[in-house]
């Protein structure tokens, strides 16, 4: 059984698998090869938000948590991240594998700095991904958890779909990559984490997705 995560970037996704990992749950926060991919029990981030549905077909057997998050909180967060990105993904440099520009530039669109201080462009951008989530899960049948990670009872309902496996617990929802860090990930050593690269590298946008 494959958990994906099929929220956004910034709706907690690092928080979450923070925790799945402390609930026995071997977790990659974002996947660029094929063997991260077939190893990860829970998927997070890139490509998952954007490929969801190409990887439901391949491993069949998923279930899918849909992360949400308030436009109070995702919007500056959203807007930081993105920004940082911007220069990266337009250019040929910058070290962002081809796997990353297909699916923040067909997610969020070819934006420019205007776009960016546009509440309704990123909402409308955040809608549009809600709706493709929303439709694939009603067209195939599926189940899918939908969770707020600021609410009471996240950590509650995460467990309801992975429970804790023996010998591992987790009480408290983490909280990561507040205030627009975004280094939580590499600083959580746990031997469920699985590398998202090979020795550092990825496979090629092309590759990654082609089981065969």
């Amino acid at each position: 059984m494959k958990t994906l995560i099929v929220g956004l970037p910034r709706t907690g996704t690092t928080s979450l698998c923070i925790a799945t990992t402390q609930l026995g749950y071997k977790t990659a926060h974002t996947a660029y090869t094929q063997q991260a991919l077939q190893q990860a029990e829970v998927i997070a981030d890139t490509p998952v938000f954007h490929d969801f549905a190409r990887l439901a077909a391949h491993f069949q057997a998923c279930q899918f948590i849909y992360l949400t998050r308030s436009f109070d909180l995702w919007l500056p967060s959203i807007r930081k991240l993105l920004s940082r990105m911007q220069a990266r993904l337009m250019t040929q440099q910058g070290g962002f594998n081809d796997t990353i520009k297909r699916c923040y530039l067909e997610t969020f669109g070819h934006f420019t700095a205007q776009d960016l201080a546009s509440d309704d462009y990123l909402i409308s951008c955040y809608q549009r991904h809600q709706q493709r989530v929303s439709t694939f899960m009603a067209k195939n049948n599926l189940r899918c958890l939908t969770l707020a990670l600021e609410e009471e009872r996240a950590l509650e309902q995460l467990k309801s779909v992975l429970p804790a496996k023996p010998g591992y617990q987790c009480d408290i929802m983490p909280r990561s990559n507040i205030n627009g860090k975004v280094t939580a990930w590499k600083d959580h050593t746990h031997p469920l984490v699985i590398p998202s690269t090979r020795d550092g590298k990825a496979d090629k946008d092309s590759q990654l997705l082609n089981f065969e």
